[in-house]
This record gives C-alpha cells, sequence and structure tokens, in this order.
C-alpha cells in the first residue's frame, strides 16, 4: 500500500510541474509577442483594420420628364500603390512574394514609371519613379499615384508594365469612387444642384433636397485571409439610391437658356430669369437663370427664380385690377382721367411712361389702363376706392392668392413680401396704396408670379409650382407627385373672364404695349412690367439707373398651355418690358408650340460632359497641358474647356465654332488669348 501511495505521489508531482511548465511557456510565448514582438502585431493590427471600409452605394439619377438623363453617377478611380513588406518570419509563400515583389519592382520600374507619364502627363517620368521609390522606402500603404481617373485610363493602367501582374503579387490598385456627371453640361444649373467637390455630400438644387432618396445606403466589406490569399468579404450589400423624374422638358429648357442669353447679350443686362409652366399639372418644364460673369457671357450663379425678392412691378397691376373688378367698385367700360401723365398722389408725382411726351392727354378705360400700363390710372382706382381702407385692397391680394406663400423643395426659398397695414397706421404711409398697387412696396419671387398668371390661364384654379414628377427604381415607378392645389378659384367666372380679355388686349390689340410678346400662329395674353429698381445699397438713385423689365402671360389664349414669366435686371436706358422681355416671351413661346423646330434635344448635350456606361466606348479626355479642339462646340462649351487649362478667350461671331486661332494639340501657355470665330 506504501508503495502505491508514493508512486500516486510521484504521478501527480509530475503532472503539476508539466503544467506549471507549460503554464510558463504560454506566459512566455505572450511575453515574447507582447513585448518583443510588439511592432509586427502592431503592423497587422493596422493592416487589418484599414481593410474594413464602406462600400459606396450608387447614387440615384436625375431623368427630365422626357426621359433624358440630366444627371446620372458614373465611377472616377484613384489609383494606389501598397508598398507594405511582408515580415520575414511569415510563411514561405509570403516571403517568396516579397522577393518576388522586389525582383519585378525593380526591374520594371522604368518602363511603368515611362507608361504613368504617357497616361498622366502632369508628372514627368522621373517624378513619378522617385515618388514610388520613396513610397517603397517608406513602407507606404494607399500611395495615391492619380485621381479621378476615368474608366478608359483605368483600363489602360490595368495594362501597364508590372501593374499587368495584377493586385495580389503587385499591390497596385484602383479604388473606385461614384462621380456625378452631367450629360447636358451646364443645363439648369442650380435648380438640379450639385455636390461638393471634396465629397459626395449634396450641395444645392434637388440634389440637395431629394438628397436622402438619391444618396441610398451604404454597404459594408472587410479583407480577410483565406489559404494565404487576401480576399473581399461583403458584410452589407449597399442599396442604391432612387431616380428622380423631374418636370423639366430637355428641348423647351435647351430653346429657353440660347434665347435668354442672346437677349442679355445683346442689350448688356446683368440677369435674366426665365419660368415656362405647364398650365394644368404647375410642372415646370424650363427654368433657367443667367448672371453676367465676365462682358458677354453668362452663367447660372443661383436660383433668382427661387430664391429673389423682387419688386413685380407693372406685371403686378393685373392682381390690383382683379381686387377691383371682382369688388365690384369698377367696371371696364369705366373711365379715369390720366391727364398730361402726371399726377400729384398726396404730395408726391405718380408718372406714366409718357410723361415727358404729354401723357395720354384723355380719360382712359380699365382696359387701356393695363393695355397702356398707365401707372396713373391704376393707381387712381386703387386710391379712390381703397385709401380710407387699405386693408381691404391686401385682403383682395391674398383672396386671390398674391402673398400665399407655398414651400418648394429648394434650399434658400424667397416667400413673398405683402404688406398688410397695421391697424393704427404706423407701418402705412398715405402713399404706400398707391405705390403698392403699381407694383412697388411689394416683393416677390419670380415663381410666384408666374404661379399667379398661370391661376389666370387654369380657369382660377391657382396649382403649386412641380418640380419632380414621381420616384423610380429601376423603371419601376415607386411614388407619383400629384398636383398640389393652392387656391380653388382666385376669383369669380365673370372677374376671370374680364381680366383674360384685357391681357388678350394687351398683346394683341394694335396700341397694347405688349405687341412683341405677340406671334402670329397664335393669340398670346399677358401684361407688361417695367419698374425702376434699388441698386446694391438700396438707393434708386444711382447713375445709372438700374431697371427691372418683364413679361408675364400664357398661351394659347384660346385653350391655355403654358405660362411664362420673362424678368430681366440691367442699368441704363431704354428699358422696356414689351419691347426686351417680350420678344423673348414670343421666340420661346413659338419654339414650344412647335417644338422641335428650334433645336432637337439632342444637340442640347454638352460635348465635353460625355456620359457612357463602362462597357462602352469613350471619346479619349482632354491631355493636359496641350491645347483642346474646340471644333463645333457651342460657345459656353468651347469656353468652359479653353479656360479650364488656363486660357483666355475671345468669341466672334454665333453659332459654333468653326476656328481657333491656337491650334488643337499645342503646348499650353497659361494666360494665352484663344479667337473663336464662330458661324451658324
Amino acid at each position: 500500500m506504501k508503495s502505491n501511495s508514493k508512486h500516486t505521489v510521484s504521478r501527480y508531482l509530475f503532472v503539476v510541474i508539466l503544467a506549471a511548465v507549460f503554464g510558463l511557456l504560454i506566459v512566455g510565448k505572450a511575453a515574447y509577442e507582447s513585448f518583443v514582438r510588439k511592432d509586427y502585431w502592431e503592423t497587422v493590427r493596422q493592416r487589418l483594420a484599414s481593410q474594413q471600409k464602406d462600400i459606396p452605394a450608387v447614387r440615384g439619377n436625375i431623368y427630365s420628364a422626357d426621359g433624358q438623363l440630366l444627371v446620372g453617377s458614373m465611377p472616377v478611380y484613384t489609383l494606389r500603390a501598397d508598398f507594405v513588406v511582408v515580415d520575414p518570419n511569415d510563411s514561405v509563400a509570403e516571403r517568396k512574394l516579397r522577393e518576388w515583389r522586389k525582383e519585378h519592382f525593380h526591374a520594371e520600374l522604368d518602363s511603368l514609371c515611362l507608361g504613368l507619364h504617357n497616361l498622366f502627363p502632369e508628372r514627368s517620368a522621373a517624378e513619378y519613379k522617385k515618388m514610388l521609390l520613396d513610397g517603397e522606402k517608406r513602407r507606404r500603404r494607399n500611395l495615391p499615384i492619380a485621381r479621378a481617373v476615368s474608366y478608359i485610363k483605368y483600363k489602360q493602367f490595368l495594362n501597364l508594365p508590372y501593374v499587368r501582374h495584377g493586385r495580389i503579387k503587385t499591390g497596385f490598385y484602383a479604388e473606385e469612387i461614384p462621380q456625378r456627371q452631367k450629360p447636358y453640361g451646364p443645363m439648369a444649373a442650380r435648380t438640379l444642384g450639385s455636390l461638393m467637390t471634396t465629397s459626395d455630400s449634396a450641395r444645392n438644387g434637388l440634389e440637395l433636397a431629394y438628397d436622402s432618396i438619391l444618396r441610398g445606403i451604404n454597404g459594408k466589406m472587410h479583407r480577410e485571409k483565406v489559404r494565404r490569399t487576401w480576399m473581399d468579404r461583403t458584410d452589407l450589400e449597399p442599396i442604391n439610391g432612387l431616380d428622380l423624374i423631374t418636370s423639366i422638358d430637355v428641348g423647351m429648357q435647351d430653346a429657353a437658356e440660347k434665347i435668354l442669353e442672346r437677349k442679355l447679350q445683346e442689350i448688356n443686362a446683368e440677369i435674366g430669369v426665365v419660368v415656362l409652366m405647364e398650365v394644368k399639372t404647375g410642372d415646370i418644364k424650363a427654368i433657367v437663370n443667367l448672371t453676367r460673369i465676365a462682358p458677354g457671357r453668362y452663367a447660372e450663379v443661383k436660383n433668382n427664380a427661387i430664391t429673389d425678392l423682387w419688386e413685380p412691378g407693372s406685371t403686378f397691376k393685373t392682381a390690383s385690377m382683379m381686387v377691383a373688378l371682382e369688388d365690384g367698385v369698377v367696371k371696364r367700360g369705366e373711365t379715369v382721367d390720366v391727364g398730361n401723365g402726371v399726377y400729384m398722389m398726396h404730395g408726391r408725382p405718380m408718372k406714366d411712361h409718357n410723361w415727358r411726351k404729354g401723357g395720354y392727354g384723355r380719360a382712359i378705360t380699365v382696359d387701356e389702363c393695363l393695355m397702356f400700363s398707365s401707372n396713373v390710372g391704376v393707381s387712381k382706382i386703387i386710391d379712390k376706392y381703397y385709401h380710407d381702407h387699405p386693408e381691404k385692397y391686401v385682403d383682395g391680394l391674398y383672396r386671390e392668392g398674391v402673398g400665399i406663400p407655398f414651400t418648394l423643395p429648394f434650399r434658400g426659398q424667397g416667400f413673398p413680401k405683402v404688406r398688410r397695414p397695421k391697424p393704427d397706421g404706423s407701418n402705412w404711409s398715405k402713399t404706400a396704396l398707391a405705390w403698392m398697387s403699381i407694383g412697388y412696396e411689394t416683393q416677390i419671387p419670380p415663381i410666384y408670379t408666374v404661379t399667379f398668371y398661370n391661376a389666370i390661364a387654369n380657369n382660377g384654379r391657382m396649382v403649386k409650382p412641380r418640380f419632380v414628377r414621381a420616384i423610380e427604381k429601376d423603371g419601376v415607378v415607386l411614388k407619383e407627385f400629384p398636383v398640389e392645389v393652392v387656391k380653388e378659384r382666385i376669383c369669380s367666372p365673370s372677374t376671370l373672364r374680364d381680366i383674360h380679355e384685357i391681357l388678350e388686349r394687351v398683346v394683341n390689340d394694335p396700341t397694347g404695349l405688349g405687341k412683341k410678346a405677340g406671334c402670329k400662329q397664335f393669340k398670346v395674353c399677358g401684361k407688361t412690367g417695367t419698374a425702376q429698381v434699388a441698386d446694391e445699397s438700396g438707393s434708386y438713385h444711382s447713375s445709372p439707373a438700374r431697371y427691372m423689365v418683364s413679361f408675364a402671360g400664357f398661351y394659347p389664349s384660346e385653350d391655355p398651355k403654358y405660362s411664362c414669366v420673362v424678368c430681366i435686371k440691367k442699368r441704363g436706358l431704354p428699358a422696356s418690358g414689351g419691347g426686351q422681355a417680350g420678344p423673348v416671351f414670343s421666340q420661346l413661346a413659338q419654339y414650344v408650340m412647335a417644338k422641335g423646330v428650334y433645336r432637337p434635344a439632342s444637340d442640347a448635350a454638352d460635348s465635353t460632359s460625355i456620359f457612357q456606361a463602362p462597357e462602352a466606348v469613350a471619346l479619349p479626355d482632354t491631355i493636359g497641358g496641350q491645347v483642346p479642339n474646340v471644333s463645333g462646340l457651342g460657345a459656353r462649351e468651347a469656353v468652359a474647356l479653353l479656360e479650364a487649362q488656363g486660357l483666355k478667350v475671345r468669341i466672334h461671331g454665333q453659332g459654333r465654332v468653326s476656328r481657333q486661332s491656337v491650334a488643337a494639340g499645342s503646348k499650353v501657355v497659361r494666360g494665352q488669348e484663344v479667337t473663336l470665330e464662330l458661324k451658324r
């Protein structure tokens, strides 16, 4: 028994010693890995962490009402190199890969750098070589070689010496980045919107308003090692963004931009706005906002039609006369004496546009007050019947929808300021009503003016402007945006009929001031507007004076389909709503009613904004450092392309570029002037 007991103790002692030895080995190994090989494991940790990233969702597209792609997502690529060296203590296969990289990288480096220079000439071959050798020396991860690379150049990059061996062997790879492309260039730029240049955050326009719908949801992925090979593993699939179907018509938008820009250049205007609206639906078929950025050159700087609060001028007289007719204080056959065109309104002279010529010298009818756009006539009527109770006049404006705010999908939207008199009269002067009646002392964005005239055309039904008609996913409609009604009826049918007939006379009567807005093929209804407006400091006494000339109306008169407002801000005389804004209205109306005659929608495409699927054959990109070939382009596209290279541009003629003074392909000299000759 004693012998067995001794053997048992010996066995237990052996097991304890063995466990202690194993424990010490484990602790020793842990200490060795924690302290001696600390740097190695830190490298591994960083390498694994760096492989965990988002899978970007593809941002949804924006389409026109007629199915044209206005804004789409197309990938660009950032080319990178990974120089992390495999640790000598790793597997035999990884050590062999490290040795292979070192041997082939240096053997093919010169030809690789020459190929990079040919693809991306902004750096010389020597500069690429220095950059890559420095990256190898510093063991750089994700060293950027080139950014914003097109799909065509990305494919060419994959075939370069050394890179052609593949990512696993070489460490050279491309990071795909979705980027927004606009096939029609700057068309409706501020309405469609844009993204930040340094991120995919929306900046303005519909891109910002519908950002959560367009953006989608990013997926998740990580890299893991499977049998000594690193592989991408998707943890969560991305959900791509949805598509927007807008109300914009490409042909109408293109025509509106070209017609307005020609007029602005002709009269050297500062700002021009056109809004074209479909009567029944409120769909905005075209919206143009052009600001002069250089002599003879215009671009969309802000969405003036929606954000700017402008005194509407004489287009507001229609609303004033509607209040008086609806309240029954005047009838169309009645007359008002406008005398010599100057009337002292409570100590302040009210003047007609022809006062220097002695005015009309007679009493004019209610119809003629609008036909002649008589300040004296309209203000005398309104002041006579509402001076003691101005709140009744303002109530009438709101009753017919003027001044009622509605929300639009744009940040920075302006809301109308139609002042109501306080009971104690502290915010009201004796002359406030008279000047308000002719379009002063009131501020309204142009989008509200066209909405009011659209209501007259729509049998008195005021509908909200609509910019987006539907949301789609893979061609399937997920949501439709219905027509929204602001007011079911802005006035009685009899008043509406009277106003409609008067507006028709403004354009079609030989004595009406809106003759230049008319069309031979069909009748137009509308009202001219010419107002002196304040300058940047709020003064009306700057020299030369600043004017807002405008025309608002609808067509065809018998069965209105479209309404439109044209506003032009300019300095100095002559200033005439009928003579300067009217022709823009007329030309656009003729195009819309005979759509396709002015210019096919396909011709509106910006040739510098080529949008193609990755599988398609793309045209070569503009080569940096060389003068691009702009022959056949429109003036705006050609100027943008040349100025992007640092060149100055002078233009002669109209139409498309037929000749450029500096040959395409020659070396760019920054600041050099290029003369373009344009022909139709």
